[in-house]
């Protein structure tokens, strides 16, 4: 973490508990080195924010490409170390998102990712996708589940007086099986569903979505 980003998460923290009220829970299961893959589903744009406040280890987000062609979030995203991702893109953009990842991981950073591929509209966890768990099993790297809730009831202005709750439910770090080999469709899907109901088991049951307990 650089002295910009700890400088931005101490003077900004006061702001966030003013106009949120929010809490992280688990916080004791963030290990204190070593890289890691932080996984959580995706609601709203500042879900990312709510992460960065909730760890004590700075986080570097897998971002979609589209939002590099601001300029002001292409500043703002190259600062935090973010790396753009190109989704639905051909293999040579896949394996150039993994060697980035790979970079991430061998400095024992944080890597960060939102696996459903994209925010849901409805609060409800979406179907993910492999690209995290492919990582994870490849790179025989922790991945660290994350559950946020509330963040679907920031819209329209309201919230700005009604200050929504939001829980950042932290859970323990946990290992899918390493592989160095091609990984076929079948065990992709396996694994992403393990990886998936994970996150699943830190959200109410009302926003389990697609991985609720009684599903297969």
């Amino acid at each position: 973490m650089t002295l910009s980003q700890k400088i931005f998460l101490v003077t900004c923290r006061p702001l966030l508990n003013i106009l949120f009220s929010w809490k992280a829970e688990g916080r004791e299961n963030v290990p204190l080195t070593g890289p890691l893959i932080l996984v959580a589903n995706h609601v709203h744009v500042l879900d990312p924010i709510f992460l960065a406040f909730s760890l004590s280890r700075w986080i570097t987000f897998v971002a979609k490409e589209e939002l590099f062609r601001s300029l002001f979030l292409r500043l703002w995203l190259r600062w935090a170390g973010s790396l753009p991702l190109q989704r639905d893109g051909k293999v040579r953009e896949k394996q150039r998102i993994l060697e980035s990842a790979r970079k991430v991981l061998e400095e024992g950073l944080i890597l960060g990712m939102f696996p459903e591929g994209g925010r849901s509209h409805d609060g409800k966890l979406r179907r993910g996708k492999p690209g995290s768990a492919v990582i994870a099993s490849k790179r025989d790297v922790p991945l660290l589940p994350v559950g946020i809730a509330g963040t679907d009831k920031i819209h329209g202005i309201s919230w700005l007086w009604k200050r929504p709750r939001i829980v950042v439910k932290i859970g323990k770090p946990f290992k899918l099986p390493p592989t160095n080999n091609k990984i076929s469709k079948s065990q992709m899907q396996l694994l992403t569903t393990q990886l998936m109901r994970e996150i699943a088991a830190l959200l109410p049951p009302e926003c389990q979505g697609a991985y609720e307990k009684h599903e297969d």
